[in-house]
């Protein structure tokens, strides 16, 4: 296995920059996912690592070795791409000692290596058989077997569980985060799906419009997302966030939104500049940490009910505070809820998150 490095890289199609001046560094045996929306420059990012595009201007390491110019051949990686890639007119033997073949492998030798890659994704049993003869879980299999036959110094994953269905995806994330443990192999894995990132990763790096917003590990970025854009993106049903408006009152920061009573909050040099700047803050809290609001609570916030989703062992409650302005909490509970058309919703304040008016994170007090 072997690190990957970014240094300053950056790739454009005409005037279109995928990805602008992006750096980073992925140590020797770390599952890194690269998480975005359509667009963001992760899956561009990926090629130019496997050496399908070429960067505009930067440079990529691997294992230490510049291969920012080198033939996709000579920079021994494995990939495993979103439709699988399979030969249709070849056998699964021969799908997946086809690595094998291509660096000359006698026969004999690359069928026995595929067997037992095959017999450890447990489709060893299906060797004969054709891509079409076989299921959308076992192809994408077949298509982790090809990559794994020939040891690689990098594994790069392109969306690989897009194509499956709910079910299957979960068998597959499972038996995925099992063979990076068991093989502590080097990996980057892109996909949109923030679930599979924070199942997965050692670390994320999250993408927006060619950027890394934040580079850190899946409950880094949970619990404190660095912007709301991470903050939104990352979490089902993501991260609440209401605009407030934010002043000093006797040495402690008040907000005001309509519907939201809140306490007053501790002042921080950060608060304060994020205040000076503009008196504008966003407001984030968790829907797991959002409840009913009983008779007299504090800290809460109060809308007319939107939807009441009841999902088996939690409900998903939402207000509506006028021009989609939606604040969604988790209720834990398989009991039915029986609520009026305006519901209250509490917080505690040590579960709250403050962003600037640009949307970064302002650090919380004895960060």
């Amino acid at each position: 296995m072997a690190s990957v490095e970014f240094k300053n890289v950056t790739k454009s199609f005409g005037e279109f920059t995928a990805v602008s001046d992006v750096s980073f560094d992925i140590a020797d045996g770390e599952f890194v996912c690269l998480l975005g929306p359509s667009g963001c420059g992760k899956t561009t990012s990926l090629r130019m690592m496997a050496g399908l595009e070429t960067p505009t201007s930067g440079h990529i390491l691997i294992g230490g070795q510049e291969v920012t110019h080198l033939h996709p051949k000579d920079r021994n990686i494995a990939m495993v791409f979103q439709d699988y890639a399979l030969y249709p007119h070849m056998n699964l033997a021969d799908n997946i000692a086809y690595p094998l073949k291509v660096r000359g492998e006698p026969v004999a030798q690359r069928h026995a290596r595929a067997k037992q890659v095959a017999d450890v994704l447990k489709i060893g049993h299906l060797m004969d058989r054709l891509p079409s003869q076989i299921s959308g879980g076992q192809q994408q299999r077949t298509s982790l077997a090809r990559a794994l036959v020939y040891p690689a110094k990098v594994y790069l994953f392109d969306e690989p569980l897009s194509n499956l269905d709910a079910k299957l995806r979960l068998e597959a994330r499972g038996f995925l985060n099992h063979l990076q443990r068991d093989m502590g192999m080097t990996a980057v894995y892109v996909t949109h799906d923030q679930a599979e990132a924070m199942a997965l990763a050692t670390r994320i790096a999250v993408m927006d419009q060619g950027h890394i917003v934040q580079f850190a590990s899946p409950i880094e970025i949970y619990r404190r997302p660095a912007t709301t854009f991470v903050a939104n993106f990352v979490g089902n049903p993501p991260m609440n966030l209401v605009e407030v408006e934010g002043a000093q009152v006797e040495g402690k920061l008040a907000l005001k939104a309509e519907g939201l009573a809140i306490a007053a909050l501790a002042m921080t040099d950060a608060i304060g500049k994020a205040l000076a700047a503009s008196g504008k803050l966003t407001l984030g809290v968790r829907p797991e940490h959002l409840g009913i609001a009983q008779t007299g609570a504090t800290n809460t916030i109060t809308a007319p009910l939107f939807a009441n989703e009841n999902m088996g062992p939690e409900s998903l409650v939402t207000i509506d505070r006028g021009d989609s302005a939606r604040v969604t909490a988790r209720i834990f509970t398989d009991d039915h809820l029986d609520l009026s058309k305006v519901v209250t919703l509490r917080f505690s304040t040590e579960h709250v998150h403050l962003f600037d008016s640009t949307g970064k994170r302002i650090p919380a007090l004895g960060e």
